[in-house]
């Protein structure tokens, strides 16, 4: 039976609108696999005249090996046949590279694009270097060489701004914003996808905008500006339902559940009803889409009913809802992603919460091991002080608590993150009294009020004195 995505009552598949709650709705699911536009999943892939997303170029839906193959022997030929009469083989290197895209193989993929970009400046023909630029950007972005991927997208836009073409501009600019998202640099991402939706509004370009400011709203719900979040929301969700677009509307309905899981205790029910309505909306078209778009559509929805439940306490569906996100990402990403280090992280804290201490270790090490890959520091040692923590208060391994402690202050103390490297100064004092080496908890402390005074945390400061006085105290006490 077909449900309503915004109230969830019973609908018939003609209406154009809901007679319980009178929202319109999408007039013919079956048409949408042949007539769609989404918003931006990732990167953008430039192909051709026009742009056309990375899933059309590179087409991921299942590919029979053996029918690449007859392609790339037939590509092999022509290629050679083009050395021999010194023809240019840019193009015919570009179509191997895609070829290579579809069965996963990144690193032939990536060789034979670099081969392309070398024919391409002989012959100075700047719209293929902004084509193979981009696409070697996107690479580098998903097999986690973000450096090399912005590289290579500036210099992708540095040849569209030579041509003059707002729309490819756009386009970049998102790739380039949606790194800097990936590694967290939130003010470089915003600047990008601001640039972006001002050339697109400025150009009266709705279905860019529409793009642009779907990707805007990760960086608004980090930056909780959750007002103008729902301003986007509304204006994408009235576009896309409008444009008859499921892939538009279950995307923009997974960002209102996220949108209303941040907004706190008192939307958790909405947040639960736009996420379990998106589901239900990929169920109603998995037999027009491939199984990694289905998953790439999924993964977020189930992490976030995840999370609900977790806090509802009910471990069960909890815990299968995670595992269901960890199986989707590790579907449609084929190797190792950043998705999927946040996933197994919020596996591990469910285990936390459980009491499940070497669960709980096991995920946020498994956690760590990808955003180390990822050369995401911050996280890293946000893992090491969760597993640290784990060791100290429920295992009471303090050796391996002291251990952990230390490799994330560390990291936090090159990050500058005086607020939690002050924390884990107060810790290792904690743990350096349990085990009497009152010298070390003492120099410990020391380090913790002084930072907690640069950061004119009097309250913890205070309580940091109290410890110290306390400790001199039966030092003073001891040597009378």
């Amino acid at each position: 039976m077909n449900k309503c995505p915004f109230c969830r009552n019973p609908i018939e598949i003609s209406w154009s609108y809901c007679r319980n709650c009178n929202k319109p709705l999408i007039t013919n699911i079956n048409s949408l696999s042949n007539n769609r536009v989404r918003p931006i999943p990732s990167g953008i892939s430039i192909y051709g005249n026009e742009f056309i997303e990375e899933e059309e170029f590179f087409d991921v839906n299942i590919i029979d090996d053996e029918t690449i193959e007859y392609e790339l022997s037939q590509l092999e030929s022509q290629l050679s046949d083009s050395e021999r009469l010194g023809k240019n083989m840019g193009n015919l290197l570009l179509k191997k590279a895609s070829l290579f895209y579809k069965k996963r193989d990144f690193s032939n993929a990536l060789k034979n694009l670099e081969l392309a970009l070398e024919n391409f400046k002989e012959e100075e023909d700047k719209m293929n270097l902004i084509i193979t630029h981009n696409e070697i950007g996107l690479i580098h972005e998903e097999t986690g060489f973000f450096d090399q991927a912005i590289y290579h997208f500036d210099r992708a836009l540095s040849f569209i701004e030579e041509i003059d073409d707002v729309i490819k501009e756009i386009q970049v600019l998102n790739n380039l914003g949606n790194v800097y998202h990936l590694i967290n640099d939130l003010e470089n991402a915003n600047k990008y996808y601001q640039k972006a939706l001002t050339l697109a509004d400025g150009e009266n370009l709705e279905l860019e905008a529409i793009k642009t400011a779907s990707n805007l709203v990760e960086i608004l719900l980090s930056l909780e500006d959750y007002d103008r979040v729902k301003r986007i929301l509304k204006r994408n969700l009235d576009f896309f339902i409008q444009a008859d677009d499921m892939y538009g509307v279950i995307q923009t309905r997974t960002k209102y559940g996220k949108m209303y899981y941040h907004l706190g205790e008192e939307y958790y029910d909405q947040s639960f009803t736009c996420l379990t309505g998106a589901l239900e909306l990929v169920n109603g078209i998995k037999n027009h889409i491939s199984i990694f778009i289905r998953k790439k559509l999924e993964w977020e929805c189930f992490l976030y009913l995840g999370y609900l439940h977790s806090l509802w306490d009910s471990d069960l569906e909890a815990e299968d809802y995670l595992l269901k996100s960890l199986e989707a990402v590790r579907t449609f990403e084929i190797q190792e992603n950043i998705k999927e280090g946040i996933v197994l992280e919020a596996i591990a804290k469910f285990y936390s919460l459980k009491g499940e201490d070497r669960k709980a270790i096991d995920y946020f090490s498994y956690s760590k091991d990808i955003y180390q890959k990822f050369g995401d520091k911050l996280k890293i040692a946000e893992m090491k002080y969760q597993v640290a923590k784990i060791f100290q208060e429920f295992i009471q391994n303090d050796q391996k608590a002291i251990q952990y402690y230390g490799e994330a202050l560390e990291i936090f103390e090159n990050l500058n993150k005086s607020k939690i490297a002050a924390d884990i100064h107060d810790k290792l004092g904690d743990i350096y009294i349990s085990r009497q080496r009152y010298d070390l908890a003492i120099s410990n402390f020391e380090i913790a009020k002084n930072l907690y005074a640069e950061l004119e945390d009097d309250y913890n400061k205070t309580i940091i004195d109290g410890k110290i006085n306390s400790l001199k105290d039966t030092e003073n006490h001891k040597t009378t």
